[in-house]
């Protein structure tokens, strides 16, 4: 699986996506991608827990933590990192590597729409 810009993305608004808890702008739209042929993916971890994740190229207002892991990962090749929103430290997602590429797996529900100033 290797990332790849969608239709969607390139077309994509620039609507900024802020943290949902705080605000913090996170990502935008145009930073939307493909991967596995569609931007949202639909998972459940091994505790049960689902999460509808949007894959975006970038996410500057997340923090990465913990070491990576290939472990149960949802995307084949690809290890991931937690990532938790820059400021007030909610989980957003997981960044999501291979030795030649990398994307953000964003949990959209925890992700708002904001206004661009």
């Amino acid at each position: 699986v290797r990332p790849r810009e969608s239709d969607e993305a390139r077309e994509g608004t620039g609507a900024r996506l802020a943290c949902h808890r705080c605000l913090l702008a996170v990502t935008d739209g145009s930073r939307r991608i493909a991967v596995g042929g569609a931007h949202v993916h639909r998972f459940v971890n091994p505790h049960g827990f689902e999460f509808d994740v949007g894959c975006f190229a970038d996410a500057p207002g997340c923090a990465t933590v913990g070491a990576a892991s290939p472990y149960w990962s949802w995307f084949p090749g690809f290890a991931w990192q937690v990532e938790l929103c820059a400021v007030c430290g909610e989980h957003l997602g997981w960044l999501f590597r291979s030795p030649d590429a990398a994307f953000h797996g964003l949990i959209l529900d925890r992700l708002v729409e904001v206004a661009m100033d």
